[in-house]
């Protein structure tokens, strides 16, 4: 008589995930620096131009200075794109190299989970830095909110699925986690420089100024001060973002390994 043994598989529920999330939201709170740049960073460059930053209004602005239209864009992306592009992409190769992931791919636990889990984590970092950076801007320095917000908040969104996805993209490439914090790193600063997070885009080459303007940093930055403006964002940096989410969604997909 031979017995067999039947072992029923069951999708994860909400309380795994919510399990992987609680995991992962306790990773990147461990990971001091990884916890503290995209948001200590980002607020002591938003205190120095609060500081140094003339508070003249701007004419045909509606009471807006410079460092509602500029600094307060320049901010949000610093945020955005440290989590994206130089957070996210460390840990899941971190993960990778440690065969994390190649463990979870035998497991009802699919490791596109940690993927979601990753992004939701992100999310929160992200939301919890760029409110803690308003907040300042409001209290400390009487900035203005923005005109439209409802833009302001779609053209948000909009950078921080660019960014993680520039983050996705790296993950896939980098062999190991030092070496998607590099990879990141110089995105990152790479971007910044040509999007005016050292100073007025003005200042730069034109062509450099340019080519700054249709990467993810300077284009978040403009499209953010147009929203703060009460303005269209010009499609050109709409654009960008688009093409930034298809292009490193696509390379992702196609070149990510679990192992």
């Amino acid at each position: 008589m031979t017995t067999q043994l039947e072992i029923a598989m069951h999708r994860p529920g909400a309380r795994a995930w919510l399990t992987l999330i609680r995991a992962e939201t306790k990773m990147v709170v461990r990971d001091t620096a990884g916890l503290l740049v995209p948001i200590g960073l980002p607020l002591l460059i938003l205190v120095m131009n609060g500081l140094g930053t003339s508070t003249q209004e701007l004419p045909g602005l509606d009471g807006l200075t410079a460092f509602d239209v500029y600094v307060i864009p320049i901010v949000i992306a610093i945020v955005v794109a440290t989590i994206g592009v130089v957070n996210m992409p460390s840990f899941l190769a971190y993960y990778r190299r440690g065969g994390v992931l190649r463990r979870l791919a035998v497991t009802p636990a699919n490791p596109a989970m940690v993927l979601a889990a990753q992004v939701v984590t992100s999310i929160a970092q992200t939301t919890v830095g760029i409110v803690l950076a308003l907040t300042v801007a409001l209290l400390a320095f009487d900035a203005h909110p923005p005109r439209n917000p409802g833009m302001a908040l779609g053209v948000v969104v909009l950078a921080a699925l660019a960014m993680y996805a520039i983050g996705l993209l790296i993950a896939a490439i980098a062999p190991t986690g030092n070496a998607a914090v590099a990879i990141g790193l110089v995105l990152f600063f790479g971007m910044g420089a040509t999007g005016g997070m050292f100073g007025p885009v003005v200042n730069l080459p034109d062509v450099v100024a340019r080519v700054g303007e249709v990467l993810p940093f300077g284009a978040v930055t403009a499209a953010v001060g147009d929203a703060w403006a009460g303005q269209t964002p010009e499609p050109l940096h709409l654009i960008s973002l688009v093409a930034a989410i298809v292009i490193s969604g696509l390379g992702a997909a196609r070149f990510f390994r679990w192992e």
